[in-house]
This record gives structure tokens, sequence and C-alpha cells, in this order.
């Protein structure tokens, strides 16, 4: 049986916005004369926008959290417009659970001005929760548990999909099914967590295993 309904991290999982990300951050502290290096970047993946806020404040930025939130978000909604980066796979997926009748729910730790307009040029998302409408951001499990009752749905017969540390802790705390999807990151799950190196590898039946209690590892080698 396929799950009550599935929950999507966006950044990473579903589209390709990281580099997107990275390119504003490493501009907005150069432009402050600070120095932002790649690993810097990768290592604030999946955090919320204030503790993002604090690490460029840390590096050089001189401006306050929504400053930083809106100059960020400005530069990779204007890179997004261009054309949706999606990661493989991910419409198809996202098609099939749509055709099959399943919710589905965008969770994100991005702010509403980037996740709004992706869910609505989808239209495939039944709930977006976005990291400006929570009060505890990931790695709480509030987005999360935020999700499936704005569903009606129990979020333990859920599954989400992950790619950070952040969100992936904020998955499986909400008491959820997690898969970890392999993208940026290097992911340690904990046990239970299946594991995707790409969304290529996720159909229906992968979905409703996952939901029956399988932990899958789902690798390009398979």
């Amino acid at each position: 049986m396929l799950p009550a309904a599935i929950l999507w991290d966006m950044d990473g999982t579903l589209i390709d916005t990281e580099p997107y990300w990275m390119a504003a951050e490493i501009e907005l502290v150069e432009a402050h004369g600070g120095v932002w290096t790649p690993q810097d970047a990768v290592a604030m993946i999946g955090s919320s926008m204030d503790v993002s806020a604090g690490l460029l404040q840390a590096a050089g930025v001189a401006l306050d959290v929504a400053e930083i939130a809106d100059a960020l978000n400005t530069a990779v909604r204007a890179a997004v417009a261009a054309g949706i980066p999606w990661q493989p796979g991910a419409q198809e997926v996202l098609r099939a659970l749509h055709s099959a009748g399943v919710p589905q729910a965008l969770v994100t730790s991005s702010f509403g001005v980037l996740a709004a307009p992706f869910a609505d040029a989808v239209g495939l998302f039944d709930v977006v929760v976005s990291g400006d409408t929570v009060t505890r951001p990931k790695p709480h499990p509030e987005p999360y548990l935020a999700a499936a009752r704005a569903l009606g749905v129990d979020v333990a017969a859920c599954v989400a999909f992950e790619d950070s540390r952040s969100g992936l802790a904020s998955a499986v705390a909400s008491g959820a099914r997690v898969v970890a999807v392999d993208s940026h990151v290097a992911l340690d799950p904990p046990a239970g967590v299946s594991r995707a190196s790409s969304l290529l590898h996720v159909d229906l039946d992968v979905i409703a295993r996952i939901a029956a209690g399988e932990t899958l590892h789902l690798r390009d080698a398979d």
C-alpha cells in the first residue's frame, strides 16, 4: 500500500538549487570584504535562514538577518526563474504519485518567496510548509509535523525525502519513514532510513515498500 502522503524537501532533493545558493553566498560575503569557500557553503546546506545569516555575519556580512534573507532569496529566485533545475527523476515520481492519488507536501527551509512560485509552477503539492511559516525550522521536527497536520494524516504513515543533515534530522524526529537522497552532502543516516543515490531509483513500488517498513539502499550500481 502507498503511504498516506509524501513529504518533500525542495532544495537539493527535487531541484538542484544548491549551486545558486552557494553562488549567492559567495557574492554576498565577498561584497563585504570577506571570504566564503565552497566548503563553507556545503557545510551550511539545509540550515535555517537564521543559522545561515549568523554564519554569513560571522564571515563579515554587515547586514541583519532580514537583509541577508532578502539578498539571498532575490538572487536564487532570479536564477530559478530562468528555468526549474529539476533533479533527475523528480518530475516523474511527482506525477506518478499525483496520478495515484497520493497527497504531497513541500517541506522546505526556503522562504515562501521561493517555495510558493515553485509550488505554483509544479501544481502538484497539496500543502506548502516554508521556513518562514514555522516557529522552529529544521532540524526541529515542526516543519514535517505541520505538513502532516495540514494534510490531515498521521506523520508515521508518511514517507519523507531529504538530502541534508539538518533536514534528515527533522524528518526522522517527526516519526515519518525517511529516504535520504544523496546530493551535495554525504549523509550518514541512522538505522531504518532508506537511501537513494537519485530519484531515478524511486517509483511507486519502491515507495510502497518503504511505507510498509522496508529499509532500502538504492544505488547507481544496483
